[in-house]
C-alpha cells in the first residue's frame, strides 16, 4: 500500500513541476520534454535493456505500430499536455487525463472491435460530466476564457494519445514483454522529442537556468522513474486491483498540492467533478475485470 501511494504521489507530482518551471523561466514545453526524457532514459535503459535481448525480429506492419504506439503515448501525449499546462490548473490538468478509460473503451470500440457493454454507459456519463464541472470550474476562476479552452483541448488530445497507447500497445506486449515494449516505445519517444527539439530550436536553447534543471531532474527520478518501479512493485505485493484503487487518490493530491504550492484555487465545483470521475472511472475498470 505505501509504494501504491507512493507511486500516485509521483504521478500527481508531474503537473507541479511543470507548471513550476513556467514560473522560474519562459521556458518553451518541448525543452522541459527533452530534458526529462534526457534524464529519465539512462534509468530505464539500465534496468531495462536485458529484456531487449529476447526480441524477435518484428514484421514491418509490428514496426510500424510499435513507431505509431511510442510517438502517441510518450511524446504525443507528453507535449500536448506539457503545452496544455500553460492554459489550465494542474487539478483540473490530472482530472481531464484521469477519465482516459473512456476514450481507450471507445478507441477499442471502433478500432479493434471490442465489444461494448451497454453497463458502462453511466460510469462514462458520470466521467464526462465530471470533466465539464471541473472546466467549468477553470473558466470562472481564470481570467483568461479562450486561454483555459484551448488548454482543456490540448490536454484532451494528451487524454487521447494516451488512450491510443493504452488500446494499441496490448498485442505489441504479448509479442514483446512488457519491459522490452516500455523501452523500446520510449527509444522512439526520445527521437521524436529530440526531432521535434531540432526542428523548433537551436541546441543552445537547452542552456536554461539552473532551478529549470533541478525541476526538470525531480519530474524525472520523482515523477516518471520512480513511480513507475513503485507501481510494479506494488501491483506484486498487493495486487492491480488494489493498486489501481489506491492510484485513485492521484487527482486529489493534485488539487492539494496545487493549492499548497501554486497558489491554485480550489472550488466545490472543481472537487465535486473529481468525485464523479473517480467514481466513473472505478466502475469502469471494476465492470472490466
Amino acid at each position: 500500500m505505501a509504494l501504491a501511494v507512493l507511486s500516485a504521489l509521483g504521478f500527481s507530482f508531474k503537473a507541479i513541476f511543470v507548471k513550476q518551471a513556467y514560473v522560474v523561466a519562459p521556458v518553451e514545453p518541448v525543452i522541459l520534454l527533452s530534458l526529462r526524457m534526457l534524464y529519465s532514459l539512462p534509468f530505464f535503459l539500465m534496468i531495462s535493456l536485458p529484456a531487449l535481448q529476447n526480441i524477435k525480429t518484428l514484421s514491418l506492419r509490428e514496426l510500424f505500430l510499435l513507431v505509431c504506439i511510442g510517438i502517441a503515448g510518450y511524446y504525443g501525449a507528453s507535449i500536448l499536455d506539457f503545452i496544455g499546462l500553460q492554459y489550465i490548473s494542474a487539478g483540473l490538468e490530472r482530472i481531464i487525463l484521469f477519465s482516459y478509460p473512456i476514450l481507450t473503451i471507445i478507441l477499442g470500440v471502433f478500432f479493434l472491435g471490442h465489444r461494448f457493454d451497454k453497463r458502462l454507459l453511466v460510469p462514462m456519463g458520470l466521467c464526462t460530466f465530471g470533466v465539464v464541472c471541473a472546466c467549468i470550474s477553470d473558466i470562472q476562476v481564470g481570467n483568461n476564457e479562450s486561454h483555459i479552452w484551448l488548454g482543456i483541448m490540448l490536454v484532451t488530445g494528451s487524454a487521447i494519445c494516451y488512450a491510443f497507447y493504452q488500446a494499441f500497445s496490448e498485442p505489441m506486449i504479448e509479442r514483446l514483454g512488457a519491459k522490452a515494449f516500455s523501452i523500446l516505445a520510449m527509444l522512439v519517444s526520445v527521437i521524436a522529442v529530440e526531432l521535434h527539439f531540432f526542428s523548433q530550436l537551436p541546441l543552445s536553447d537547452l542552456k536554461q537556468p539552473p532551478e529549470i534543471y533541478v525541476q526538470c531532474a525531480m519530474m524525472a527520478i520523482f515523477s516518471t522513474v520512480l513511480p513507475v518501479f513503485f507501481q510494479s512493485s506494488a501491483i506484486k505485493y498487493i495486487g492491480a486491483a488494489r493498486a489501481v484503487l489506491v492510484s485513485t487518490i492521484g487527482p486529489a493530491l493534485t488539487l492539494v498540492f496545487g493549492w499548497l504550492i501554486l497558489g491554485e484555487a480550489i472550488t466545490l465545483l472543481q472537487v465535486s467533478g473529481m468525485l464523479l470521475v473517480l467514481v466513473g472511472v472505478l466502475t469502469i475498470k471494476s465492470k472490466r475485470t
